[in-house]
């Protein structure tokens, strides 16, 4: 039971089925019993499908994201339900018939459930189903997290990032103290210089005028 009716849908989509292509039967398949989209895990969804008064029973299937079709349950008013592998009960889902609507229950909606969900009935040996009903959980998105200024090590809340010099500057500063030590060492040198030979030429003057004292006497 879980193989033949994918394999009957996959067939009739692969050859064009006519009972697809022109359709008089109009299957609805919806959810109800909720005002509000799935918001978070292990909420119940509850579907129904409207098939034509005619139906010889309802096939419910869910697509994946990755496009593959999951047999789910197939509910008969003769036979019941008869859910994949053949049993007639499921811890995940629960099938009824109310009134001339067939409806499925997610019992708790999880990310694996996720997909869209369609009905099918074979009437005449020809297959009609529904058009798909998405059942996602909405997209949430986080947003980068952001860090309030701080002041570390000199870093001002305004100037949050270390400057580093610029090699332009840098060069401008060695040539500039390059400069100060050509011109101030030698001039520093010639001061010093100029000092010793202003106290030499002092001392020579004393002893000049020592010598000439004592020729007077």
């Amino acid at each position: 039971m879980a193989e033949t009716p994918a394999l009957l849908l996959l067939l009739t989509l692969g050859l064009g089925c006519p009972g697809i292509q022109g359709q008089r039967y109009k299957i609805t398949a919806r959810i109800y019993g909720r005002t509000t989209p799935l918001s978070q895990a292990g909420q119940r969804l509850e579907l129904e499908c409207d098939p034509s008064p005619d139906d010889s029973g309802v096939f419910w299937f869910r697509q994946d994201k990755g496009g593959t079709l999951h047999f789910i349950v197939f509910i008969n008013l003769l036979s019941g339900t008869t859910f994949e592998g053949n049993k007639k009960t499921s811890t995940r889902f629960e099938a009824r018939i109310v009134g001339k609507f067939y409806q499925l229950v997610v019992k708790s909606f999880m990310p694996q459930d996720e997909g869209n969900y369609f009905c099918l009935v074979n009437i005449n040996q020809m297959l009609y189903f529904s058009r798909g009903q998405p059942a996602f959980f909405p997209v949430t998105t986080t947003p980068a997290p952001t860090s309030a200024p701080t002041t570390q090590h000199g870093i001002t809340g305004k100037d949050p990032c270390l400057k580093t010099p610029h090699p332009e500057n840098s060069k401008v500063k060695e040539l500039d103290f390059f400069c100060d030590t050509f011109i101030w060492v030698p001039l520093a040198a010639a001061c010093l210089l100029f000092l010793i030979a202003l106290a030499l030429t002092v001392m020579l003057h004393q002893q000049t005028r020592r010598r000439r004292c004592r020729c007077k006497r």
